[in-house]
């Protein structure tokens, strides 16, 4: 019986999250120079991640100029063989 009761009863648990409205904020986040902070650091951090992405771009270029390189030596061996066989 006991057993019955405990499965019948639904237990809903609901999760509320209160957010602070912008005009309720506090008074460092609403003056400028919080917000210049804030901005350079959004700046700093964007340069950072296109340093690193031009860095990623010019190794990716330094393999393909390497890869570039392979194959004309390999074109350049095969014209040599290929000139010698037919002289």
């Amino acid at each position: 019986m006991l057993t019955r009761a405990i499965r019948r009863t639904p237990i809903r648990t609901v999760a509320i999250r209160s957010y602070t409205d912008s005009r309720i904020a506090g008074a460092t986040a609403q003056s400028r120079e919080f917000g210049k902070k804030e901005k350079a650091h959004e700046d700093q951090y964007a340069r950072q991640q296109e340093a690193l992405a031009i860095e990623k771009l010019r190794k990716k270029i330094e393999q393909q100029k390497q890869a570039l390189a392979e194959l004309e030596k390999e074109v350049e061996q095969h014209s040599k063989n290929g000139a010698g066989k037919s002289a």
